[in-house]
């Protein structure tokens, strides 16, 4: 009896503890699984079109706004600021130190290659010409998309559509049920044999309609196109609105035929809407051709919603709205605002190492490659003259630094011990060096410059190229503007929270509570 009184007054202690102020259970969100999960990408969509054109979103993007958790202080932390790099690091929530993907291109010692971020030799296109094909056999982590399959033995449709291969393929990944791409050659949509051994029926239907011809002729912002059928033609509606219209039409069809969002296995859509970027690098970020591409891009997302909404019922989908990247302004634009900016040939850089290491080690081409104004050394060269690796990528690096508008440059060597971890700048740096595919040199330009010659770019770690949107609209979503620094790599852990499934292999996020409603 007196172990029995024992019990009982344990037992009732604990209950009247556990119900103590300051101690409380686990709050927990007040959120059902989505029955489809939606990640739309605007490919170099800054974050200050949100708010710059807000008085004129009035469907879809004002919908978002209004209805979603808007996070005002959302960045990449890592470097390059890239299409590829971007897109691979969203639904991985890994650094590109971890993913593997630490540019479009980057330069392969072992074969002597450039290698394309999502170019396999090993696999063809699909529904085009038959030629190269793509995958993600380069990334080295697991996605949100590769997680849900797993969880549910396959049950679970992945799809990602995009007008660019490497940027939906490398958000999707590796075990999708389809990936496809705009072929600028057949004005269609194509996949890969390492997805698809052929096109689905719905898709070579809607190919067969041919519904990039429908814009011959058509003109926009003062530009006409073709009035033939063909490549010419399909190759400029990538640089207007047009492109990312037929993109949307291709997500309605795979919305239906794949039957997404229709049973209790969560599916989930990758969309990434290319023509923003197009349209952000050929006319710069404070141009009018930009605001209508972002205004069309309002409406087009309204469209999408209401589609979906019809199928599905948007109360059983969670949608996710973000870009890859930002912009920096044209430099032309900013000697106006009297603001400091440019553009530097690369070739300063280059020139300037290769003679700096040829006058004080003697004659030889001292690098093998520069991809994406990143500098490879050529080991074999000094190897064979027996000098340290480390003291000739010093040299290099104080060659580097005299060029004008240089704002640092991290070595191999600093990368690899740790050392350039001295700021925000560095960690970045960090984040995205692998010791098997980096190069040796890293050159940061000052504010507002960048290499090329183009209209504008991106690519730096200024808040103008890795500041973006994230919103996430849905069920149990509290509305509102969120002020907290996020990083880009807690989409993929918050996803997999609420999906219930396993975190991809590399994410180095968290999860985004603060925007749950909780009972």
């Amino acid at each position: 009896m007196r172990k029995l009184a024992l019990l009982i007054i344990t037992i009732v202690s604990l209950e009247v503890f556990a119900q103590s102020p300051g101690i409380r259970r686990s709050a927990t969100p007040d959120i059902a699984k989505p029955k489809l999960v939606v990640v739309i990408v605007a490919d170099q969509f800054r974050y200050d079109y949100l708010f710059r054109f807000q008085s004129d979103y009035k469907e879809g993007l004002h919908q978002l706004l209004t209805r979603g958790a808007v996070f005002v202080n959302a960045h990449y932390e890592h470097f390059p600021t890239y299409t590829a790099v971007g897109h691979a690091g969203l639904l991985t929530g890994a650094y590109p130190s971890v993913h593997g993907i630490i540019g479009n291109t980057w330069f392969d010692r072992e074969t002597g290659k450039a290698v394309p971020s999502a170019l396999d030799d090993s696999v063809k296109e699909v529904g085009g010409s038959g030629g190269r094909g793509s995958s993600p056999r380069n990334l080295l982590v697991s996605t949100v998309g590769d997680e849900l399959k797993i969880s549910g033995q396959g049950r679970n449709r992945v799809i990602g559509i995009s007008l660019k291969d490497y940027s939906v393929i490398l958000a999707t990944g590796r075990m999708a049920n389809a990936v496809y791409w705009f072929d600028s050659r057949s004005g269609g949509f194509v996949s890969s044999s390492y997805y698809v051994p052929d096109l689905p029926a719905w898709v070579k239907e809607f190919n067969a309609k041919k519904p990039a011809d429908r814009y011959r002729g058509m003109e926009w912002q003062g530009t006409r196109l073709s009035a033939e059928a063909g490549p010419k033609l399909y190759g400029m509606l990538e640089f207007m609105p047009f492109g990312n219209e037929l993109m949307e039409e291709m997500a309605e069809a795979a919305i239906k035929a794949e039957q997404l969002g229709r049973d209790q296995d969560a599916d989930l859509l990758m969309l990434s809407f290319s023509s923003n970027d197009f349209v952000g690098h050929s006319y710069g970020p404070d141009s009018k051709q930009v605001r209508e591409v972002s205004l069309h891009t309002d409406r087009l997302l309204g469209k999408l919603f209401r589609y979906i909404d019809a199928q599905v019922g948007l109360s059983n989908v969670m949608v996710i709205f973000t870009a890859d990247h930002g912009v920096a302004p044209l430099p032309e634009v900013n000697a106006e605002r009297q603001l400091p900016g440019g553009r530097i040939q690369f070739n300063l850089v280059r020139n300037a190492v290769q003679q700096a290491l040829q006058e004080k080690y003697g004659e030889g081409n001292w690098i093998s490659s520069a991809p994406e104004e990143s500098i490879y050394l050529n080991w074999e060269l000094i190897k064979s003259k027996k000098l340290a690796l480390e003291e000739v990528t010093a040299v290099a690096a104080q060659a580097a630094e005299t060029v004008p508008h240089v704002f640092r440059v991290y070595t191999r060597p600093q990368l690899l011990s740790g050392s350039a971890v001295a700021d925000w700048a560095g960690r970045r740096l960090m984040n995205s060096f692998s010791a098997r595919r980096g190069a040796d040199l890293h050159v940061l330009l000052e504010p507002y410059f960048f290499f090329g010659a183009g209209r504008t770019t991106h690519g730096s770690v200024w808040g103008y190229d890795t500041h973006v949107p994230l919103i996430f609209m849905g069920a149990g979503i509290r509305a509102g503007q969120h002020y907290d620094s996020v990083a880009m790599n807690d989409v993929a852990p918050t996803l997999s929270a609420l999906l219930g499934i396993e975190t991809p292999s590399g994410s180095a996020g968290r999860i985004l509570k603060e925007m749950f409603v909780i009972r």
